[in-house]
C-alpha cells in the first residue's frame, strides 16, 4: 500500500503556509442565480481591515507606488491605468471579485526580483478588470511586464456571470513572469481550494496563436504560453504535452497537502453532495494514495447553495465526518472543535502527531463571502458578506461593493492588532471568540443565537434595500448603500458588545444562568455538562478514583 509520509521537520515547516480557504459556486449552483466565493484569510497574530480604492482617472505618464512585504517593501513604480475602478474588499465596482489560497509549491521558483506579490497583483488585477476573464488577463500581462514574487497561489477569479480558478507561480531567480493556468468552473458546479495545487491536465489549444498574450480555449481554458516548456528547461517534467499535470510539476502534494488543506475541500463537497460517495475518498485523505490519488476538481451540489449555507459551510469543523473535531478526548471536556496545540507537534516518547486543521480556525484575521448578481446594477448585485476574525465567531455584515467609504469599526486606523479597542470589529470578535473557545459546549448557543438573530436581520431587510436602491440614480444609490453598510456593521458592534456582556455575567465562575432573548434573568445557576467522551476518558484513565460508592 502507498502512504504519502512527511518527516516531522518537513511537515512543521510547510503548515506556516496552510492559510486560506476558498469556496466557489457557479450561477446554475447557486439558489437565486448569483456566483459566488469566499475568502478565509489565516493566519496566528493577524488581522485584515476592509481595503477600499475609489474610482479615478489618471493622467498619462501617472505612476502608481507599489507597497510590497519584507524585502520587497522599499516602493516600486509601475505605469498607472488611464482609470481604475473602485474596489471595496476583494471585490471591484463591476461585481469582479478575487480571492486567494497559497500553496507554496517549489521554493527554487520564488523570484525575488519580480515587483508583484500575490496580494498586491489581486487589488491592481481588481481596479482594472470589469471580467473575470479580464483580469486574468491582467494578471497575465502585469507578471510578464514587473514579474512576480510570490510563491505558489491559487486566485478564484468570478463576476456576476462566470467562476474561473487559476494557479499561478514563479519562474525562479533571473527569470521574469510566471507560469499558470486558469480553468472556468462549469456553472453547474461548485469547487474549492484550501492550500493545495489543484489544478492537473488541462484542455490545450490545438494550434498557438501567436498574436495572443497567452493561449485560451475561450471559455473554458486559459494558460500562459511557457508553462510546459518552463517546466522541462527547469527539469520538473519530461512526457508529452497531451499528458502533463500542473500540480505534479509545480506543487505536488505529500501528507500535509492532503490532509490539512485536501481535506477542507473533501468536507464542503461532502456537505453538498451524496455523503457515502464523498467518504469513498477518505482513504486518500488519510495519506493513502494507491487507492485514489486526488478528489475531483468539481462537483454538481445535489441541490442549489444559498448565500446562508455558503456561510455556515466557512464555519466547518468536520462536524460529522470521519474527522469530526468535537469527538474525541482532545475536544477536551466541553467538546470543543479549536485546539491550542500547534498542526504538528510530539508525544512524550517522541512520536510525530498531528491534529486537524478545519475550514474555520482561530487564526483568520478576516473573513468573506463574496455575491455577484447580475439581474441587479452593479453598486446592488455585488455584497461582500465581512466580518474580521473566525468566521464561526462572528455575523457576517453585508458590505456592497457600491458604497463610498469603509464602516469605521473596519478600518485600518480602529484595527491594531497589538491594542484592545471597543471600536474595532477584530477586537470585538476576538473579545468573544476567546471566551467561547475554551467553554465551547456552554457558549456557542449563546454566540450562535445572536449570529443567527443578526444573519436573519440582514437577509429580510436587505430586500427593501436592494429594492429601493435599484430605483436611484447612481449617486443617490452610493449614498443610500454607504449609508446601510454602516448601519448594518454599526449594529453588529452594538449586538457583540451586549453579546459580550452576556457572557461574562451568565458563565461567571464556570457556571450557567438562564438567559432569556440575550438577556441573563434571575434563576437557578447550574454547572454545564462535560462531553460524555471526556468523562468515560477520565474514568478510562483514573480508575475508582472518582467513582462513588454505592
Amino acid at each position: 500500500m502507498k502512504r504519502l509520509v512527511l518527516s516531522a521537520i518537513l511537515l512543521c515547516a510547510a503548515v506556516a503556509a496552510f492559510a486560506c480557504t476558498n469556496l466557489i459556486v457557479g450561477k446554475k449552483a447557486s439558489a437565486d442565480g448569483s456566483v459566488m466565493c469566499t475568502y478565509n484569510c489565516d493566519s496566528f497574530g493577524f488581522l485584515q481591515p476592509l481595503d477600499f480604492w475609489a474610482p479615478g482617472r489618471h493622467a498619462e505618464g501617472e505612476m502608481l507606488a507599489l507597497h510590497g512585504w519584507g524585502p520587497q517593501a522599499a516602493d516600486r513604480f509601475i505605469k498607472q491605468a488611464p482609470y481604475t475602478y473602485g474596489v471595496v474588499g476583494l471585490m471591484n465596482e463591476n461585481q469582479v471579485s478575487i480571492v486567494e489560497t497559497t500553496w507554496g509549491g517549489r521554493r527554487e521558483l520564488v523570484n525575488r526580483e519580480g515587483y508583484f506579490d500575490y496580494f498586491t497583483l489581486m487589488h491592481v488585477a481588481l481596479q482594472r478588470s470589469t471580467s473575470a476573464r479580464e483580469a486574468i488577463a491582467v494578471i497575465n500581462d502585469l507578471v510578464s511586464e514587473y514579474g512576480y514574487n510570490s510563491s505558489g497561489e491559487s486566485f478564484a477569479v468570478c463576476d456576476k456571470e462566470e467562476a474561473w480558478i487559476m494557479e499561478i507561480v514563479g519562474k525562479g531567480p533571473g527569470r521574469k513572469g510566471a507560469v499558470w493556468v486558469a480553468l472556468r468552473v462549469p456553472d453547474d458546479c461548485i469547487t474549492a481550494y484550501a492550500n493545495a495545487s489543484r489544478i492537473r491536465r488541462f484542455p490545450q489549444v490545438k494550434k498557438v496563436d501567436k498574436k495572443k498574450a497567452f493561449n485560451e480555449i475561450e471559455g473554458v481554458c486559459m494558460y500562459s504560453k511557457d508553462v510546459i516548456s518552463t517546466a522541462r528547461e527547469l527539469g520538473l517534467y519530461e512526457g508529452s504535452d497531451a499528458d502533463f499535470s500542473f500540480r505534479e510539476a509545480y506543487g505536488p502534494l505529500d501528507f500535509s497537502a492532503i490532509r490539512f488543506c485536501e481535506a477542507r475541500v473533501w468536507s464542503f463537497f461532502r456537505r453538498h453532495s451524496d455523503k457515502a460517495q464523498m467518504d469513498a475518498y477518505l482513504p486518500f485523505i488519510n495519506g493513502n494514495t494507491e487507492v485514489c490519488d486526488e478528489l475531483p476538481l468539481w462537483i454538481k451540489p445535489v441541490a442549489p447553495i444559498s448565500v446562508r449555507e455558503l456561510m455556515d459551510d466557512m464555519r466547518d469543523h468536520y462536524e460529522g465526518t470521519a474527522l469530526d473535531m468535537t469527538a474525541d478526548l482532545s475536544a477536551g471536556p466541553y467538546a470543543s472543535p479549536y485546539r491550542n496545540q500547534s498542526t504538528t507537534f510530539f508525544s512524550s516518547d517522541s512520536t510525530a502527531m498531528f491534529r486537524e486543521r478545519p475550514i474555520g480556525c482561530q487564526q483568520s484575521g478576516m473573513t468573506m463571502v463574496c455575491q455577484m448578481r447580475s439581474w441587479l446594477p452593479d453598486a446592488v448585485g455585488g455584497v461582500t458578506y465581512f466580518n474580521m476574525d473566525d468566521a464561526t465567531m462572528v455575523a457576517y455584515v453585508p458590505v456592497y461593493c457600491g458604497i463610498t467609504r469603509v464602516p469605521q469599526p473596519f478600518t485600518y486606523e480602529n484595527n491594531d492588532i497589538l491594542e484592545f479597542s471597543t471600536e474595532s470589529a477584530f477586537w470585538m470578535n476576538n473579545f468573544v471568540a476567546n471566551m467561547v473557545y475554551p467553554r465551547w459546549s456552554a457558549m456557542i448557543g449563546d454566540l450562535r443565537e445572536a449570529q443567527k438573530e443578526l444573519e436573519d436581520f440582514y437577509a429580510e431587510d436587505q430586500k427593501a434595500v436592494e429594492e429601493q436602491a435599484a430605483k436611484l440614480m447612481p449617486a443617490d444609490r452610493a449614498a443610500f448603500l454607504t449609508r446601510k453598510t454602516e448601519a448594518y456593521t454599526d449594529q453588529m458592534m452594538k449586538r457583540w458588545e451586549k453579546l459580550a456582556k452576556l457572557l461574562i455575567v451568565k458563565h461567571n465562575d464556570q457556571t450557567m444562568q438562564p438567559s432569556e432573548n440575550g438577556v441573563v434573568v434571575r434563576g437557578r445557576r447550574k454547572a454545564p455538562a462535560y462531553s460524555p467522551v471526556f468523562i468515560d476518558a477520565v474514568k478510562a484513565a483514573t480508575g475508582d478514583r472518582y467513582v462513588r460508592p454505592q
